[in-house]
This record gives structure tokens, C-alpha cells and sequence, in this order.
């Protein structure tokens, strides 16, 4: 049996309510996702897909018109929750999940808290991969903030 490992825990206040930065976390990751660090084919990659819904596809779609899933939906409630599988390397003996919360804190800013967990199920390659995120959600969650107009929203690992 495989020990549990930490998720990682990172979260980013917006200066959008929260039907807003789900719609632009979801909707429009295509235009804040950066592809160039982390995407399986970056100098391929024309868009990021988030189909919204329940069973929907997380995808690269490259300019050629190819595609590369990286997780399904596992639950879409907007705007307060979004659950994914995540396993961009299909090469993984199991996904990981993700976990996406938005809480509104006032009118017009939301709070944005990412746990990606399951890394045991990757055997002994969990720690690693596990650290590797850990150095890129936090990146990821800026781009994220500042296309959502965050104005100077803080990005912290809990």
C-alpha cells in the first residue's frame, strides 16, 4: 500500500465576483494557461479547452488541428466548484484530481483555491511529480489572476 502524499494547496484572491473568475478560469483558459512551461507540445499548442460540463474534456488543441487530453470533468458546479482527473502524460499509471473552489469575499473579489491531489497513485513517481507542480500551480494561478484583472491579486501555497 502507498503512503498518502500532501496535495498541493495554492490560492489566489481576484478582483472579480465569483461568477466572473469561474467563467474566466474555465471559459477562457485557452487565454490565460501558459502553455509555454506547461503544455505536452508547447510550440504546437493554438488553445486550451475546458468543456463545461460534467464528463467535458481538458485539452491542448495544436495548430495543426491535433489534440492532447489532459483530464476530464468530473464535477462542474458553477460557480462554486470545479473537479477535474488530471493526467496530461498519458503515459501515468492513474490520474491525479484536481480541485478548483471559488468563495466570493465581497461583491467583486473572489477567493480561488486549487488542491491537487492523488499523487500516490502514481507510485513512485508521486513525490516528484508532485514537486514539479508544486513549483507551477503557483505561476499558473498568476497568469489566471491577472487575466481576470485581479489587480494585484496574491498567489500563496497553503
Amino acid at each position: 500500500m502507498t503512503e498518502p502524499i500532501e496535495p498541493v494547496v495554492v490560492a489566489v484572491e481576484v478582483g472579480r465576483g465569483v461568477e466572473e473568475a469561474f467563467r474566466v478560469f474555465t471559459a477562457e483558459i485557452g487565454a490565460w494557461w501558459p502553455v509555454a512551461g506547461h503544455s505536452v507540445e508547447p510550440d504546437r499548442v493554438e488553445t486550451v479547452v475546458l468543456e463545461g460540463r460534467v464528463g467535458g474534456r481538458l485539452y491542448e488543441r495544436w495548430h495543426d488541428g491535433g489534440e492532447v487530453d489532459w483530464g476530464r470533468v468530473l464535477a462542474w458546479e458553477p460557480p462554486a466548484r470545479l473537479l477535474l482527473s488530471w493526467q496530461p502524460n498519458p503515459d501515468r499509471p492513474a490520474p491525479t484530481e484536481v480541485e478548483v473552489r471559488f468563495r466570493a469575499l465581497e461583491p467583486d473579489r473572489t477567493r480561488v483555491e486549487l488542491v491537487h491531489r492523488g499523487w500516490e497513485r502514481l507510485g513512485d513517481g508521486g513525490a516528484g511529480s508532485r514537486a514539479g507542480y508544486e513549483a507551477g500551480w503557483p505561476g499558473a494561478l498568476a497568469a489566471f489572476a491577472a487575466t481576470a484583472m485581479a489587480g494585484g491579486g496574491a498567489v500563496s501555497s497553503l
